[in-house]
């Protein structure tokens, strides 16, 4: 993992494509502002998990039912 100190305002680029922004930094709180194509896919990381959650317990169900048939 790298790990970026970066005051407000400040961008960081991910590729030629992505540019994550510091918008404010109050307390514990940051506010970022990401740039991207319209393909690329951001979610925050618990619903990030939540759906490799689902995506699993489809999977199962799917195998579930290929071996009943």
């Amino acid at each position: 993992m790298l790990v970026l100190s970066r005051k407000a305002l400040q961008s960081v680029m991910i590729g030629q494509d992505v540019k994550i922004t510091v918008i404010r930094v109050e307390g514990n709180q940051v506010r970022i502002g990401i740039e991207a194509p319209g393909d690329v896919r951001i979610l925050r990381g618990e619903l990030l998990d939540e759906s490799q959650e689902a995506s699993g317990r489809s999977e199962a169900l799917l195998e579930l039912a290929a071996a009943a048939s």
